[in-house]
């Protein structure tokens, strides 16, 4: 007698706010994420750091783009160092030691970043499509507070 197993599903999460269902939702809209990366050749941490600098007005110390980013990612700041030179290597980003911000975007790095942000502000606007503005708030208001809490907990407080 064979018997075969039923392919696993991944099933929804309940109507709740839990730490599964919050890295559910955040796996599924990551990985509609990396596929938008991915066809522009760079990874989310590479994604992230860009957006750091424009954030910082496209230019920023080196020290402070790696704290930024560390925080965003919560990443080790070696690893960050990483990122950032992988982008300077791509000419992406740009040192400037005359400069009081060394680490700059360049044309190819604002084209990119302006780029993968439409790209994926599409995919969030289907995303969030249909959802009321109060729910949205108010998921808004939890995620911060699971933030705050999360990030004092690292910090050891």
């Amino acid at each position: 007698m064979t018997t075969t197993t039923a392919p696993a599903t991944v099933t929804a999460p309940a109507a709740t706010t839990n730490g599964r269902a919050i890295a559910l939702a955040h796996y599924s809209a990551r990985a509609l994420l990396e596929r938008v990366l991915t066809s522009h050749g760079i990874t989310f941490e590479q994604s992230v750091t860009l957006r750091a600098v424009v954030a910082a007005g496209e230019s920023i110390g080196f020290e402070a783009l790696v704290g930024d980013v560390t925080g965003s990612l919560k990443a080790d700041a070696p690893v960050v160092r990483g990122v950032i030179e992988e982008l300077i290597t791509a000419k992406l980003l740009q040192e400037d030691p005359a400069q009081a911000s060394p680490v700059r975007l360049t044309d190819a790095g604002r084209e990119l970043y302006e780029r993968t942000s439409a790209e994926s502000a599409e995919i969030s606007a289907r995303l969030y499509a249909d959802i009321p503005e109060e729910d949205l708030a108010v998921a808004g208001r939890v995620l911060a507070l699971l933030t705050e809490r999360a990030n004092a907990a690292l910090a050891g407080v």
